[in-house]
């Protein structure tokens, strides 16, 4: 039999189950974090945060930018909070770029138009989705998130950076409220 790549994590999830490693997992986050951030394998938030089972949701994603994809799933996490724990604490976003990241490459022409005729997408949308300096685009992010009409004013929105080559997050943007709107 062939092994594949997957094999060796299939063997670390046995010994994960049998430890009972799985168990006091709750449904809502301990943290009342929801973290977005992007897909690169050095980006991993359960380590550079040191989050464990069932402390944070995470969204991850090339670049950990913002999509409509992402402020649809904030949007359900909010509508939970505001069904489930209707007079519980407020739950914060984190917007978490990183440096050195490879969606950069979607600032580079030629790459960008063989992406795009490859997926079939629109140049100016990838090129927008290009992370060439974090620090901007977490600001550009948490805008977006911040001001769309489907997240409640009931969670909160922050923007960071995470540097690959110190380890660091740094802080761009602190946790701020979005703005007051009618409950849907």
């Amino acid at each position: 039999m062939t092994t594949t790549n997957i094999d060796p994590v299939l063997e670390r999830n046995r010994a994960f189950a049998a430890a009972g490693g799985h168990e006091g997992a709750v449904v809502f986050p301990n943290l009342r974090l929801f973290v977005i951030t992007c897909l690169d394998p050095r980006v991993d938030p359960a380590h550079f945060l040191g989050l464990e089972l069932s402390d944070a949701i995470v969204v991850r994603n090339v670049g950990g930018r913002v999509t409509p994809e992402v402020i649809n799933d904030v949007a359900f996490l909010g509508q939970i909070v505001e069904t489930v724990l209707p007079d519980g604490p407020l739950f914060e976003v984190a917007v978490i770029q990183h440096t050195q990241c490879g969606a950069g490459a979607l600032a580079d022409d030629t790459f960008r138009r063989r992406y795009a005729d490859r997926i079939g997408a629109d140049e100016s949308t990838l090129r927008a989705h290009a992370v060439v300096d974090p620090a901007q685009t977490v600001k550009s992010d948490v805008e977006r998130l911040r001001s769309a009409p489907a997240i409640p004013a009931r969670i909160t929105v922050s923007g960071h950076v995470y540097d690959v080559v110190t380890g660091l997050v740094q802080p761009i943007l602190r946790a701020d409220r979005v703005p007051a709107r009618p409950t849907l």
